[in-house]
């Protein structure tokens, strides 16, 4: 069985988070720079490799002032670590359209094994002739395994930012020639 590689397509892919605020809202942000590849046995999506990174400098939360302390030393040091990386250790078929996606994420200088759910979208023919596969991959982690321990308590009582991070990134791959 020969070897397929898929390659992400970024204009129709994100790689997105959210985090709760004060404890009872939601902010939302992505990175903006990502990449990513896939390698699978033929048809067979199960046991496919899967690499991905994100430019750390490339965080986008709609706000300018917190991307700029989120790059900061307080929090993804971006000067120091440039990249998110990701490497699958497995991707396991729960059922036709559902994988559970595990590896270890390297953020901040530090690198944690994580298990992500991956709901399989289907694979078609896009009008350029293009095979494309698309994926929902979802998770949860907690950012201070990675370092990320910025907060500020709240006089109310709580803090400003959540322990918990969930991510959610919708990825079109492109099987590549």
């Amino acid at each position: 069985m020969s070897t397929i590689n898929w390659a992400i397509d970024p204009t129709h892919s994100e790689v997105g988070f959210k985090i709760r605020h004060m404890m009872f809202s939601n902010v939302s942000g992505k990175f903006d720079e990502i990449n990513a590849t896939a390698v699978a046995n033929g048809d067979n999506l199960e046991d496919a490799k899967i690499s991905f990174t994100a430019k750390t400098a490339s965080i986008n939360t709609g706000n300018a002032d917190r991307d700029t302390h989120l790059k900061s030393a307080e929090f993804f040091n971006a000067e120091a670590n440039p990249e998110v990386k990701f490497e699958s250790t497995s991707f396991t078929a729960v059922d036709d359209n559902t994988f559970e996606l595990k590896g270890d994420l390297h953020m901040n200088g530090i690198s944690n094994p994580v298990k992500l759910d991956v709901e399989f979208g289907g694979i078609g023919k896009d009008p350029w002739g293009n095979i494309k596969s698309a994926f929902s991959v979802t998770g949860k982690i907690n950012r201070k395994e990675w370092g990320l321990n910025w907060n500020a308590a709240l006089e109310a009582g709580g803090v400003l930012v959540s322990d918990e991070v969930r991510i959610e990134c919708e990825i079109q791959m492109v099987k590549q020639a």
